[in-house]
């Protein structure tokens, strides 16, 4: 009878463990090419997890995609930036697939989209919801191209499929699409982390970077290391798929303290809502320091991931005098291809002096609001800006604002603002803030002007100044010249570029008549396809009109002729 409920108990205990199944022949493959991904679902980007799966297009753009199975269009964005032309369809079996990065449309979708375009007078079209009976899809239909539009780094298609109901992501992999993986992670870096101010490891109260080898194939050892009160670890880790050289992100990471498990997560499915803790779940000083993700196997209390499970002590180690631990770190990709690492640790007091916590005169106590101010600046935190309480850096110094480093991550947007009353009219008119934490590479921060004060809201810390614009942005002909017959051309295209402050608008017209020009912001290149309308008559006048975020304007015409 013992047998019977332990196997019972064992049975029901993995069924609430197991990954969730997922209908894998529903689905088929958005693309006719072989699969090959260049990005995988979960992955660690900057300040979110990659929602979907990036399918390399044969390095360009126009390949074409077909619904993977039926449906309708039930939302359609054309953005600058972000997912550039994204299209999602709505399918009956409960799920969403996303099509991000789009070249363009499929020919009626296209024409809709165009149609609101020019009835706005704007690129962006924000969030469009067809009626459902608009664009019914079937599977295998033609529903787009790929391509490299908005925030892409270039061409690929962006596959997501979502919970229509609940809108979590979930891994597209999980439904049938097999990518050749036969290759385990690569771990490349083990870090352990003293957790409190009493914790030790090798007798130092600072966190140590351990040198490991490899005993078998895809099988490590660390060196042998002493600690004590409590510890946690950290790895730096990496998948490689077989037809590949991306570094793509993994699938699980576990470890096991004793052969008993203490930390566990997957990137089976996610919320946008909690993405925004990977900046929690990373060893986030160590990313803005080095630009190298080490991803931790302990969780902070401030951390409301929900991918988490079997969590012991929060994945916590304490570690007692005269005990021995065997830590194992075990990396997986989705097919299952496995990487490990040992760690022995042996539990020694330390005979190090405690050390006193580092202070400054301001101190933010997270669940309150803040507010400093120093000469003419001012920075205000809301509650819950920070994720824990702590000590920040705030100077001045010759006009360079510091707002600590940008070594800790933000929940929320802060406020800091400039006094500008002993500016003239001109110079407030093309003052902004920049931020200058790489101080080659000043950044336009998007700056609010009030009568005597200028601020702005953002989620990083570093360095800030006041910089001004006092030059106009550039605008160059590109594949045309004035007073030109351009008959055989099937776009006009146009570079535009700003000094200062950068590119904040564009408005540009042929015979007074508004038209869509689409900006590639990686290339500064505006290009009108002449498809769009037709021309009367065979003289034209172009003119295009291009404002830079605190207000120079540049105007240019030119003439062609076109038949």
């Amino acid at each position: 009878m013992k047998f019977y409920f332990s196997t019972i108990f064992l049975f029901f205990f993995y069924l609430g463990n197991a990954q969730k199944q997922y209908p894998k022949n529903y689905f088929s493959s958005p693309l006719k090419i072989p699969i090959i991904l260049s990005g995988t679902f979960g992955e660690l980007r900057s300040n979110h997890f990659h929602s979907g799966i990036d399918i390399k297009t044969l390095g360009k753009q126009g390949i074409p995609i077909y619904a993977p199975a039926n449906g309708y269009v039930s939302r359609i964005k054309v953005s600058q930036y972000g997912f550039g032309k994204a299209m999602y369809i709505k399918h009956p079996n409960g799920y969403t697939t996303v099509y991000a990065h789009l070249k363009k449309f499929e020919k009626n979708i296209q024409k809709y989209v165009k149609g609101i375009q020019y009835k706005k007078e704007n690129y962006h079209t924000g969030n469009l919801f067809p009626e459902q009976n608009k664009f019914p899809i079937k599977k295998g239909q033609l529903i787009g191209y790929t391509g490299d539009t908005g925030g892409s780094g270039g061409p690929h298609l962006h596959y997501e499929i979502r919970d229509t109901k609940t809108e979590k992501i979930i891994n597209p992999l999980l439904f049938g699409i097999n990518p050749k993986d036969s290759k385990a992670p690569s771990i490349k870096k083990l870090i352990a982390y003293p957790l409190n101010e009493q914790s030790r490891i090798n007798n130092s109260s600072l966190k140590s970077v351990l040198s490991f080898k490899e005993i078998s194939k895809n099988n490590y050892i660390s060196e042998n290391i002493t600690a004590s009160g409590i510890i946690g670890f950290g790895i730096s880790v990496f998948d490689r798929l077989d037809e590949a050289l991306n570094k793509n992100g993994i699938y699980s990471l576990e470890m096991k303290v004793n052969g008993s498990r203490f930390y566990y997560h997957d990137v089976e499915t996610f919320s946008f809502a909690e993405s925004k803790y990977i900046n929690l779940l990373i060893d986030y000083k160590h990313y803005k320091t080095y630009r190298s993700k080490i991803q931790k196997t302990h969780k902070v209390a401030a951390n409301r991931l929900k991918l988490y499970e079997d969590l012991v002590n929060n994945g916590k180690i304490v570690i007692e005098n005269g005990a021995s631990y065997n830590v194992e770190i075990i990396a997986k990709d989705l097919k299952n291809n496995t990487s490990t690492i040992k760690i022995p640790v042996r539990g020694v007091e330390s005979n190090l002096v405690f050390k006193e916590k580092d202070t400054t005169k301001f101190k933010i106590v997270a669940k309150n609001f803040q507010k400093f101010s120093l000469n003419n600046v001012t920075v205000a935190f809301p509650k819950n800006t920070f994720y824990e309480d702590c000590f920040i850096d705030f100077s001045i110094n010759e006009g360079i604002v510091k707002v600590h480093n940008p070594t800790i991550p933000l929940d929320k947007r802060y406020t800091l603002t400039f006094e500008t009353s002993f500016l003239n009219d001109k110079q407030k008119q093309q003052v902004y803030i920049a931020n200058v934490t790489n101080s080659k590479y000043p950044r336009y921060t998007s700056t609010r002007k009030k009568i005597n004060k200028v601020y702005t809201t953002t989620k990083l810390l570093g360095n800030y100044t006041l910089l001004y614009d006092t030059s106009k942005p550039t605008i160059s002909l590109y594949n045309f010249k004035d007073k030109q017959w351009i008959s055989k051309n099937k776009t006009l295209k146009v570079k535009i570029k700003d000094k200062g402050s950068g590119i904040k608008n564009y408005r540009a017209t042929i015979d007074g008549n508004w038209i869509l020009m689409e900006y590639n912001h990686k290339k500064g290149i505006l290009t009108y396809n002449f498809n769009d309308k037709k021309l009367v008559g065979s003289k034209h006048l172009f003119k295009l009109v291009v404002a830079d975020n605190v207000g120079n304007i540049k105007t240019s015409t030119a003439t062609f002729f076109k038949k």
